[in-house]
């Protein structure tokens, strides 16, 4: 198990937009991958777990990997919610 604390940058939060990108980019990994932020930790692979986390802009979150691939799966989601734009 691998995790990283990176923080939600884009203005608007993980609504709807940045939301759905984020899934989308964290499935091409067969890593679990959940993120926590104040609540029970949600899947990233599940849009409506992301949508109800309400994370909004200036949030720090845990993101968290387990699996073969966990460490470059957690690196590289960091990096991409780093660069998020609405």
């Amino acid at each position: 198990m691998y995790s990283k604390e990176v923080t939600v940058m884009n203005a608007s939060g993980l609504h709807a937009r940045p939301a759905s990108n984020l899934v989308q980019f964290c499935a091409k990994y067969p890593c679990k991958l959940t993120m926590t932020g104040g609540r029970s930790p949600v899947d990233l692979k599940s849009i409506f777990a992301v949508l109800s986390a309400a994370v909004k802009a200036g949030t720090t979150v845990t993101i968290t990997g387990d699996g073969a691939d966990e460490q470059q799966a957690v690196e590289e989601v960091c990096r991409f919610i780093e660069q998020l734009e609405g």
